[in-house]
């Protein structure tokens, strides 16, 4: 894939995985609270706003607030700058791994830019689950991250199949 190709597929999916994600962090900020929850499709989907200060599922939220800080700012800042470089110019990269590695790096801005404008923490507002079996709160920009992160992990066994072709 040339970089005209990679830069085009990489501007569409950041309109649209970043836009989607800031455009419902946004109405979750105005239409829901931290103490209310919203249920629907009995209890499976639930809609409660949450700031999250740490990573996945609130991992190092309890970290002191400066390393928390440039961990997840500066340290993400940095990863997505190399991702970018990874996604544009790799000579390596399959056509879906590049959009796979575009959606990480589409669903990292989207957090990276919460935290810069809300002063350190992430917007969650989305929980699944039935009954007691429940994922933590999470956002679009999460799931983007999911999905990027399995379309690797599917590939690697034809990856690893092709280049032993070689």
């Amino acid at each position: 894939m040339n970089l005209f190709k990679r830069v085009v597929l990489t501007v569409i999916v950041l309109i649209s995985c970043v836009g989607c994600d800031q455009a419902s962090k946004s109405v979750a900020q105005a239409l829901l609270s931290e103490t209310e929850v919203w249920s629907f499709w009995g209890d499976t989907l639930r809609l409660q706003l949450a700031h999250n200060h740490g990573a996945f599922l609130g991992l190092g939220s309890s970290f002191p607030e400066v390393l928390r800080d440039g961990l997840f700012s500066l340290g993400v800042a940095g990863m997505l700058v190399v991702l970018l470089g990874y996604i544009l110019f790799s000579k390596s990269a399959s056509p879906s791994s590049i959009l796979a590695y575009t959606l990480l790096f589409a669903g990292g801005l989207g957090n990276l830019i919460d935290r810069l404008i809300y002063g350190g923490y992430v917007v969650d507002f989305i929980n699944i689950g039935i009954g007691p079996i429940r994922t933590g709160v999470f956002n679009v920009a999460d799931m983007v991250v999911v999905v990027g992160a399995l379309m690797l992990f599917t590939d690697m066994p034809r990856a690893n199949k092709r280049a032993s072709e070689r």
